[in-house]
């Protein structure tokens, strides 16, 4: 059976590249406008996504440019189910006057990583996304609780691993105040992806081998070398066979 995988990416974050790494993606993150980016960042990866046809999603986060939402909060189970609420719904009504029709919710930075290792949290996200539209599918880290938050409330949940980033043993992201917690060598992108993709495991920051499954993966649309990296990885997972597709509902 041939092998296929979602390839995603934050932005609409006001990143140089937006445009050009839709031609190596199947779905698009785009920012919510709160965290970074506003409608004119918006409206343009939009209207790029649907010109490739790449699926659309929402990327709400912490309404905190100057830490680029990338500082954790300590908000209650009802202040971030408002927040991720309000962000999604404006993103789809904005998405829906140009045409669009929005496939996805992806958190973002803190709200993300927190939401993986916290249910509260996981549960006024999932609890968000399925009051703005059930039908809407979920990404979040892969293997986390936060997928059974979201398949309590009845959510397609996507399980993401991420090409430039590095993991820690317990299966989350090595936090970006550590050495080597972002990839910049496509090449070793492209192999961690293919260690996820083919043998459904990981080798993390320490050198051990964790077992790890993926629905989507993604590449940060904000990393400098993030072009290069989709570029590269579109064209290795092109030569093995494995179909780069968008998960719709």
């Amino acid at each position: 059976m041939t092998k296929r995988i979602d390839i995603n990416c934050d932005v609409g974050e006001g990143g140089a590249y937006d445009v050009e790494l839709m031609a190596y993606i199947s779905s698009a993150n785009i920012s919510c406008g709160k965290h970074a980016g506003d409608e004119s960042t918006m409206q343009r990866a939009i209207e790029a996504a649907l010109k490739r046809g790449v699926s659309i999603g929402a990327h709400p986060g912490y309404p905190d440019r100057e830490n680029f939402g990338r500082t954790s909060k300590n908000l209650s189970e009802q202040e971030v189910y408002s927040l991720v609420l309000d962000q999604v719904k404006d993103f789809c009504a904005f998405a829906e006057k140009l045409g669009a029709r929005v496939n996805h919710v992806k958190p973002h930075g803190a709200l993300y990583n927190q939401a993986a290792k916290d249910r509260h949290l996981a549960r006024a996200i999932s609890q968000a996304v399925y009051d703005c539209n059930p039908k809407l599918i979920l990404f979040g880290l892969a293997g986390s609780d936060a997928a059974l938050e979201a398949q309590s409330k009845g959510l397609v949940y996507l399980h993401e691993m991420f090409a430039d980033r590095s993991y820690e043993s317990d299966g989350t992201l090595t936090p970006r105040t550590l050495p080597n917690a972002v990839l910049d060598d496509p090449d070793l992108a492209a192999k961690q992806v293919l260690s996820c993709i083919l043998n459904s495991e990981i080798t993390t920051r320490d050198g051990k081998v964790i077992a790890l499954k993926a629905d989507t993966i993604c590449v940060h649309g904000d990393n400098p070398h993030g072009l290069h990296i989709a570029q590269h990885l579109h064209r290795v997972l092109t030569q093995v066979q494995i179909d780069i597709i968008a998960f719709r509902t």
